[in-house]
């Protein structure tokens, strides 16, 4: 039951992070979605989903592999 709430933690912000590279694209198109007045919000509404979903994905990925202690020393926290 965890591993299936986890799997769901990550796909919300992987579907966020593609609804952001959707909305960017569509802008390069010339294609106006309707939340959207103009076409500049919305490709900067894109860019920021896709940098939130992104920044998460990788902080996740990065925090578990440093509890396992797979990372190089630059990445791994230091103890004062």
């Amino acid at each position: 039951m965890v591993r299936i709430i986890a799997l769901i933690l990550l796909l919300l912000p992987g579907i966020l992070a593609g609804y952001g590279i959707k909305l960017m694209r569509d802008m390069l198109f010339g294609v106006l979605q309707p939340p959207f007045p103009y076409l500049w919000l919305q490709f900067l509404g894109g860019l920021i989903f896709f940098i939130i979903g992104l920044g998460f994905i990788g902080g996740f990925i990065l925090h578990r592999d440093r509890k396992r202690n797979k990372v190089q020393d630059r990445f791994k926290k230091r103890e004062h």
